[in-house]
């Protein structure tokens, strides 16, 4: 949400309730005002942060960027913050096509420069990532939001990094978004990976897919749960683990470091 700011409207984190952004943008006016700006200017803390870290990690470890789609960046604009049923959004969408068309319009072009400065700035891949893409049908995200995601991993084509999508809960959009100019795609922990892989294609890396509340489980189930997604992973052309989200703020560090150990032991 970070390159939302600059454009023109307020970002704050209320406890208990996630981002807020204000005024919600509703209208096409309010659309038009928003800027279409240069993150090189806007973001500079978010540049100097990726320099000391590539500097600080010295080649050991990869850095990986990140930005939040356009659907996604879209629909904390529009609603204001978090939503269940994305009804000011689709609303938009549904009723008033072209606004919504110029505000995704904005929002790729914007997220284009923010992934272009963060590739310069030295990070080794990046990742664009669309939280609520599950919440369109196959139709109306290849409409109204496809070409915008295939518009910015065009735009960064020319860079020599891997380039990962994950759409979450959007395993029925996998076979729309296949053909994106990105080398991994992520995967939720609803879909199997094997299944994934083969409405890819079957010639693309999947990253993914432990369900984070999952680290909860005993080692021993643990263990289990590891050893078939990796198994799952072989289908693939290649196979990035991961969490199939976020990790949980209740989730204890011991267990994420209890699941790295057990991906590095079952896959060796």
């Amino acid at each position: 949400l970070i390159p939302l700011e600059p454009m023109g409207i307020e970002l704050s984190f209320k406890e208990g309730h996630g981002p807020v952004l204000e005024p919600p943008i509703r209208s096409r006016t309010e659309v038009e005002r928003l800027v279409v700006h240069d993150p090189n200017e806007t973001c500079k803390f978010v540049r100097r942060t990726i320099e000391i870290l590539v500097a600080a990690l010295a080649n050991k470890v990869p850095l990986i960027g990140f930005s939040g789609a356009p659907f996604t960046l879209a629909t904390y604009m529009v609603e204001g913050g978090s939503s269940r049923n994305f009804l000011n959004t689709k609303r938009m969408m549904y009723e008033e096509p072209t606004t919504f068309g110029q505000l995704m319009t904005k929002l790729t072009d914007v997220t284009i420069r923010y992934l272009q400065m963060q590739i310069e700035a030295g990070v080794e891949a990046i990742q664009l990532f669309d939280t609520w893409a599950g919440a369109l049908s196959v139709t109306d995200y290849a409409t109204h939001v496809l070409p915008h995601v295939e518009r910015i991993f065009n735009a960064l084509s020319h860079y020599n990094v891997p380039k990962i999508f994950f759409a979450f809960g959007g395993c029925h959009l996998l076979s729309s978004i296949k053909d994106l100019e990105c080398q991994c795609f992520g995967i939720d922990w609803r879909t199997p990976l094997d299944v994934a892989s083969q409405l890819l294609g079957g010639d693309k890396v999947v990253q993914g897919n432990l369900d984070p509340i999952a680290l909860f489980l005993p080692e021993a189930q643990l263990r289990k749960e590891v050893d078939r997604i990796l198994t799952e992973g072989r289908c693939a052309r290649g196979h990035v683990f991961n969490l199939g989200h976020g990790v949980l703020p209740q989730i204890p560090p011991e267990k994420v470091k209890l699941l790295v150990e057990l991906v590095h032991e079952i896959s060796s």
